[in-house]
């Protein structure tokens, strides 16, 4: 699994990029389940996914933190 690019990232919505972090939390649960029982082959997968999550999270901050700015402004 190739990590996501911020650019693509940026180009989301904030409700799509909500639905990548609950769909990577989900993949991370089933990664931990196959791991548990030996089936797991690529343990940097769990790297991976875990910085893919980061930077969702950080560009949704950074866009709440923009638009909180431009209304103290007004």
């Amino acid at each position: 699994m190739k990590p996501t690019k911020v650019l693509d990232i940026r180009n989301l919505s904030d409700a799509e990029i909500n639905g990548q972090i609950s769909q990577n939390q989900e993949t991370l649960v089933k990664l931990r389940f196959q791991r548990a029982i030996g089936e797991l082959a690529n343990t940097a997968q769990f790297r991976t996914i875990r910085k893919d999550i980061a930077r969702m999270k950080t560009i949704l901050r950074e866009r709440e933190l923009r638009a909180g700015k431009s209304e103290v402004k007004a």
